[in-house]
């Protein structure tokens, strides 16, 4: 299995309901350094797993989608703890979107999975992973 990985970083603000959270559940920022790995089992004729430039431009995309945003103002998340592990996924569904709409080339037609890793700091992360 082949995989290329690109990293951008997203910047939010968000609160958690319950008290597994402590203090975490009053308002606060965070920033997170975001890992998405896509993955086929062949090259495609370019020897490639995906065109890396578009993959960059596909995760900083869905990226600024929620940077510099409260989380907990969006409809979409109402009701939800916007964890690490929870924000990794909504990543990795919006990024499949756009693969799935071809904005990452006619050679992402190939990728069978997608990995999505937030950092959010250097000892703790979150991954989710997806078949496409």
């Amino acid at each position: 299995m082949f995989g290329i990985t690109v990293r951008d970083h997203m910047m939010v603000a968000h609160s958690f309901t319950g008290a597994v959270f402590g203090p975490a559940q009053r308002l606060h920022g965070a920033t997170f350094v975001v890992d998405a790995t896509f993955r086929r089992p062949e090259l495609d004729a370019d020897d490639l797993v995906v065109d890396i430039g578009l993959a960059s431009e596909a995760l900083k995309a869905v990226l600024a989608e929620l940077t510099y945003r409260n989380l907990d103002d969006l409809p979409e998340f109402a009701g939800r703890n916007t964890s690490t592990e929870f924000l990794a996924q909504v990543v990795a569904d919006r990024l499949a979107g756009r693969i799935a709409a071809d904005e990452l080339g006619p050679g992402a037609r190939g990728l069978t999975a997608l990995e999505v890793t937030l950092h959010e700091s250097h000892v703790a992360w979150a991954t989710y992973t997806r078949p496409l």
